[in-house]
């Protein structure tokens, strides 16, 4: 799961950044808000969800989530502000914000809205998705094969997981690094490959073949 944070407090920003990857998402930050409205309106679809600051340096946060709103796009969107009026959370919420959080506010709780967020948006996401014998929850970041746990890294769970809500779909690398690592992220060039072997390698047995390689392109899990 991928989160955009737009906030020019960096320190705080990179404080958010750093707990959510410890929680298993990958982060991409941006500190001023015409990037962050640019970054919104062109990639968009690589985000479940962002966190957004209400004063933000070029464009405020308030005009980016109404522009979003009114360009249809419909990512979960928590707005964060060191005011404190019944104004401020009105207007936010009334042009489109999805929930709002008031600065200084416990990391857990932030982590607690971005689940309940993502567990709703238009299109309901399950928490547990189930393909043959495989059942993974997302709220307890638990897989089970055969009712078996099965322990996995955090990039191997959102690996996984991709895999899981899109069964016999080809995905490109270039789609799972999208969605599992930053835009930062400046790993070697096999790194998705290297995680497949080790999905395999804990999934598999051999008379299975969950991840099917789609040569020059990426790869299949098959249901």
């Amino acid at each position: 799961m991928r989160i955009l944070i737009i906030e020019d407090q960096e320190k705080l920003a990179l404080s958010i950044k750093k707990g959510l990857e410890f929680n298993g998402y990958a982060v991409d930050v941006l500190y001023d808000g015409g990037q962050g409205l640019n970054r919104i309106e062109h990639s968009h679809g690589d985000y479940d969800a962002i966190i957004l600051d209400l004063m933000l340096p070029t464009i405020d946060g308030i005009t980016i989530c109404k522009t979003t709103r009114e360009k249809n796009i419909k990512i979960p969107i928590i707005m964060l502000t060191a005011k404190d009026t019944l104004d401020d959370k009105v207007t936010g919420l009334n042009i489109g914000a999805d929930d709002y959080l008031t600065k200084p506010f416990a990391f857990a709780e932030l982590i607690a809205r971005i689940g309940a967020l993502t567990r709703r948006p238009v299109e309901i996401i399950a928490p547990l998705v189930i393909v043959g014998n495989l059942t993974l929850n997302t709220s307890t970041r638990e897989v089970f094969k055969n009712k078996k746990a099965i322990t996995l890294t955090t990039k191997e769970f959102a690996i996984l997981e991709q895999f899981m809500r899109h069964p016999n779909e080809v995905l490109s690398r270039d789609k799972i690094m999208n969605h599992v690592w930053d835009f930062a992220f400046e790993g070697f060039s096999n790194v998705v490959d290297v995680h497949i072997k080790n999905l395999r390698r804990k999934l598999q047995n051999k008379n299975e073949k969950l991840f099917e390689t789609v040569h020059g392109v990426g790869y299949r899990f098959k249901s």
